[in-house]
């Protein structure tokens, strides 16, 4: 079962949540970086988390038609077959989905899952997130109540975003100043609008000065410990202990401790995209530089196909990236711990 049902995500991220550990949910833009992803997890004994943002998924939909829908499903379908080579679990997700996205995007592969679920199969994706931190609290909870209704009906968890991160993804940027801070006001909302379980479960990105990208120390300040108070205030309104499963997002550049505490305090999922990038674009480079005169054909010579083969090159950026996906794994408590 290496790609989780709907029951055994629910228990993974039941697990993750009682032992203090989250799974990476790494960014994957093509068959190659989801092995990569794959390898990392199995080589770590970790389950995770495969996730495929809309510029991921246009890419993989080919340039000429560059569908959103189509490089979602196509990765997929490729995933549950190529993942049963691997000896752990995984869970589909797709990443940051704004408002002018979710007819081309989300509501369409809720469409999907809705087919499959309706034949009596499993989701094709196990989550989905609703990115609607550009838009006002009010705005942003009303669209995830109609999402969150859909998903539960599909087998499916949504994950929100309620306020913003700082920096850009796929398009959606917010500047980094004092509003990357959620409130326990903010997540007493949430609460209200969405239950705390009863109405579908979801996952929640909730803001602690958190940047997509890199940035250099000083450039922005963590606060994970105000994720304990967002629970111990909502807690206290609706007598429900540790009512929020949390998401940490912007999590490239963050130090040991930081991350320590923030799953100290209930964080179950960290997106990581940017670090993992560059581990797959830096032995590339490294080839290509060591490898000048044979890539390209220099002064009319015939260059050295072994060099310029995408398969010599292709290979080390996978074994970069899965180390970077091990490396995370450590660092957020989940190697060694997948569901046997």
């Amino acid at each position: 079962m290496p790609i989780a049902t709907p029951e055994v995500y629910n228990e993974m991220l039941d697990r993750a949540k009682a032992g203090k550990f989250a799974y990476p949910a790494i960014n994957v833009t093509s068959s190659q970086t989801l092995h990569a992803a794959l390898r990392g997890f199995a080589e770590a004994e970790s389950d995770g988390i495969i996730q495929i943002s809309t510029g991921g998924a246009e890419f993989l939909g080919g340039q000429h038609s560059k569908d959103m829908v189509t490089g979602a499903v196509a990765l997929a379908e490729f995933a549950h077959i190529v993942a049963k080579k691997y000896d752990i679990t995984v869970a589909l997700h797709t990443d940051h989905c704004p408002k002018d996205k979710l007819d081309g995007y989300v509501r369409p592969l809720l469409a999907v899952s809705e087919e499959r679920v309706a034949r009596g199969e499993n989701p094709l994706f196990q989550s989905h997130m609703w990115d609607g931190s550009a838009e006002t609290l009010a705005d942003n909870l009303s669209i995830a109540q109609e999402l969150l209704e859909r998903a539960r009906a599909a087998k499916i968890i949504l994950e929100v975003e309620i306020t913003p991160t700082g920096g850009e993804e796929d398009g959606v940027s917010h500047e980094i100043n004092d509003s990357l801070y959620t409130t326990v006001d903010d997540a007493i909302r949430t609460a209200e609008a969405l239950g705390l379980g009863e109405k579908g479960r979801y996952l929640l990105a909730a803001s602690f000065g958190n940047v997509h990208g890199v940035y250099k120390p000083g450039n922005v300040v963590l606060r994970p410990e105000l994720l304990k108070e967002l629970n111990e205030g909502v807690a206290a309104k609706f007598g429900k202990p540790s009512p929020f499963d949390f998401v940490f997002h912007g999590g490239s550049g963050s130090t040991e401790d930081e991350i320590a505490t923030a799953l100290d305090n209930g964080v179950v999922k960290m997106n990581i995209d940017t670090d993992t990038q560059y581990a797959f674009t830096r032995p590339v480079a490294d080839h290509m530089f060591k490898n000048y005169d044979g890539v390209l054909k220099v002064d009319g010579e015939v260059g050295s196909k072994k060099t310029y083969d995408p398969r010599t090159w292709g290979k080390l950026a996978e074994a970069s990236m899965a180390k970077r996906v091990i490396e995370a794994c450590s660092h957020l408590r989940s190697a060694g711990t997948k569901i046997k």
